[in-house]
């Protein structure tokens, strides 16, 4: 895409519905064309400041690529995000233009469209501005400022006074694709009316009855929805986020997911004593290791798995494997009759470690794909139901997910293998998990897995700056608060004691439950009515005033403190970005163990990654942790480790937990069980530092108008080639 292109069309377009509006005095509209023409000047203004902007990035940002034939990093993704909000200026501008005139014309509905596209456009704008000081600060090719610490308090100082509710209204998701924003509309409207109730005493069927009725007042009015959001997702503590998370776990939930994915004949679930274990040495198999049960913070507790398998293979359904197995769900699904035939022992295993920022889910929440996993590689799937954080904190999860990749190792004849072939798969949180296993599986001198396929990992635990995290300013998903509290009780650094809930277990708590459940419909019923009741109202993250025309909302935002308010990043003269009434309280990861290598992989000394086996890394180029990425992928491939990056575009974080809700969701899940595949398929040892395979340049497309482009390459020499 040409970005001069783009800027042309958008000063014309703005030209186009200044004279549209300013020419007839007869024109109906008042005071609403006024705030038209006055958002497109401010449009056309941050337009011809941006341009050279962009221009100075277009001309550079390549050298911050994994190599030219893979197109990502974060610079790349800000100019990206900052064209898709232009496009939709332009697609909406050239709308007005050609019906400002029209009887149907939605004066008041448009105006309040381009207000909240022009503060975007002006918050982005400040976000290039911070990206410019990281690309003249940081070291050349660098994308992480890993030695400014002012520079990174500083960002974080910026985002917690940059107002951010105009991303989580009308604008929400311009930046993915038009088939996932009804999906991430549907998150986050669920999500403030879950806010809503989070902290009094319901029910759970309360809680969600109130949300239900809560979530009318959020779809009809955007600006309600984004200020709403932006308050939760900067100051609501951390029980929060996992209790939202969880709902995932839900019975409803699960129980739809199951249906809609595909069947399996093994779905058992395990609970692995702590029980030492010895396996032989990789340099001397007559030698042995011996592997101690997870021990961290509370002294030496059991180990609980999931076993998913497409087909029932021998030794899945043992007497001696059904003595790990807990009793809900059922361990062995029903559809298998006593006299079904085993299948035998595959060659090969998938261990994975779930997503969830460390700090909730389960295998549960990502049973969907991974049922379509067994069945698409005929391959038994292990998936490690580690502790979560802040209750076990580092390294609680890595000790049970090394035990439970041992505990495979030596017990895979009860899961359906032989471990020829054994693979590590996870995402986000368990990306990390996977390469963190395997370099605890070198230190300890035992086998190591023969790759690793690494869904948008977190390989550096910080509040650290760099362009791909200054997307946490505008990601519904990944925000920067929310992002700073996993990393921190993972840390240990979260200090809340967190009691679970306990759900109801007979007919009375049910009948309480009812009770509770009728007076939560009867006062969420008053509350949203009562919500459209009053003509003008003050929300939380910013000051609402009617306008005089009788219809939408205008906002101005302002700081509660003048320190708050005081600019560190020196943007230029006349320039200001807006600014929040609600501002976030970020903790910055300080604390010591963050920079612990197996916390941190992209921060271990190339002792702890040399070894590592083949490591296949799945990025989306719309993903905060982009840069996690793309610096890991560099860091093995400048050491001569055997490393692959692929980069797919338009996708949000967590893309593998959404691949029913599009068709490009569904191909970047493909795209993670090819290299599962590959690292299965491949032949002998892995290859040496003085081999190269093949490059595939296929590009992966859904069609002629494809979202997703992607490239891929391999990495084994150990010599590096100069930036052009």
């Amino acid at each position: 895409m040409d970005y001069k292109v783009v800027f042309a069309a958008l000063d014309t377009v703005c030209e186009d519905i200044a004279s549209a509006l300013c020419g007839p005095p007869d024109l109906p509209y008042g005071d609403v064309a006024e705030r038209l023409v006055t958002s497109m000047r401010q449009i056309q203004e941050h337009g011809r400041a941006l341009e050279p902007v962009v221009g100075s990035f277009t001309a550079v940002y390549h050298h911050y690529d994994f190599d030219a034939q893979t197109p990502g990093n974060g610079y790349r993704t800000l100019v990206k995000v900052l064209l898709s909000c232009l496009l939709h200026i332009i697609h909406k501008g050239r709308y007005i233009a050609s019906n400002c005139h029209g009887a149907f014309f939605r004066a008041d509905h448009n105006a309040a469209e381009m207000e909240a596209y022009c503060s975007a456009l002006c918050q982005l704008r400040a976000l290039l501005y911070l990206a410019q000081r990281l690309i003249n600060d940081n070291d050349y090719g660098q994308l992480y400022s890993l030695q400014d610490g002012d520079l990174s308090r500083s960002f974080v100082q910026e985002y917690s006074s940059m107002h951010k509710a105009c991303f989580y209204g009308r604008c929400l998701g311009f930046q993915f694709l038009p088939t996932l924003r009804p999906f991430l509309q549907t998150v986050v409207i669920s999500m403030v009316s879950y806010g809503e109730s989070y902290g009094k005493q319901q029910s759970g069927m309360g809680k969600a009855a109130l949300s239900l009725l809560t979530s009318g007042k959020y779809v009809i009015d955007p600006e309600l929805r984004g200020d709403e959001f932006e308050r939760i997702t900067q100051n609501l503590d951390l029980q929060f986020w996992k209790s939202f998370w969880n709902l995932t776990e839900s019975g409803l939930i699960t129980g739809l997911n199951r249906i809609a994915s595909n069947p399996v004949q093994v779905n058992l679930t395990l609970t692995v004593p702590p029980v030492p274990l010895r396996l032989p040495l990789a340099s001397d198999p007559n030698l042995s290791a011996s592997v101690s049960p997870p021990l961290a913070h509370w002294g030496p507790g059991p180990v609980h798995m999931r076993l998913i398998s497409h087909r029932l293979r021998e030794g899945q359904d043992s007497e001696e494997l059904q003595s790990f197995s807990r009793t809900d769900p059922p361990p062995i699904s029903l559809s298998i009759a006593p006299w079904a035939q085993r299948g035998p022992l595959s060659p090969w295993l998938l261990i994975h470690f779930h997503g969830g920022g460390f700090v909730a889910q389960t295998s549960k929440s990502h049973e969907n794909y991974l049922r379509s996993w067994s069945k698409v590689l005929s391959v038994p799937i292990l998936s490690v139901d580690y502790s979560l954080s802040p209750e076990a904190p580092f390294p609680r999860a890595l000790e049970e997910c090394f035990y439970a990749y041992c505990w495979a190792l030596k017990n895979c004849h009860l899961l359906g293998s032989t471990a020829e072939r054994v693979c590590l798969a996870g995402d986000s949180a368990g990306g990390n998990l996977c390469i963190t296993v395997s370099m605890k599986a070198i230190a300890s001198g035992i086998r190591v897995p023969d790759g690793i396929m690494a869904a948008y990992p977190a390989t550096l635990l910080t509040t650290d700056a760099s362009p791909s995290r200054l997307l946490t300013l505008i990601d519904p998903l990944l925000p920067l608060g929310v992002l700073a509290k996993c990393l921190n009780a993972y840390a240990g650094a979260e200090s809340q004691t967190v009691q679970p809930e306990m759900g109801p277990t007979n007919l009375s708590a049910l009948g309480r439950d009812t009770a509770l459940l009728l007076s939560d419909l009867t006062q969420g019923a008053a509350n949203w009515i009562q919500s459209f009741l009053g003509p003008t109202r003050n929300s939380i993250g910013g000051r609402s005033q009617r306008s005089s025309s009788g219809g939408e909302t205008r906002r101005t935002f302002s700081c509660t403190s003048a320190t708050s308010c005081r600019d560190p990043m020196d943007y230029p003269e006349g320039f200001e970005p807006l600014r929040s009434e609600c501002l976030a309280f970020v903790h910055p990861t300080s604390c010591p163990i963050i920079k612990n290598p197996f916390v941190s992989p992209l921060l271990a000394p190339n002792n702890l990654l040399r070894g590592l086996p083949p490591v296949h890394i799945v990025a989306s180029a719309l993903d905060a942790l982009l840069d996690d990425s793309v610096m890991f992928a560099k860091k093995l491939r400048d050491m001569g480790q055997p490393v692959s990056l692929t980069v797919v575009e338009d996708l949000p974080h967590g893309f593998l937990s959404l691949s029913q809700l599009a068709k490009e969701t569904e191909v970047a899940s493909n795209i993670c069980v090819e290299q599962i595949r590959e690292i299965f398929q491949q032949q002998g040892p892995p290859p040496g530092p003085h081999k190269r395979p093949k490059l595939d340049r296929t590009n992966h497309k859904t069609g002629p108008s494809a979202h997703i482009f992607v490239k891929k390459i391999y990495f084994l020499q150990a010599k590096i080639r100069e930036p052009l």
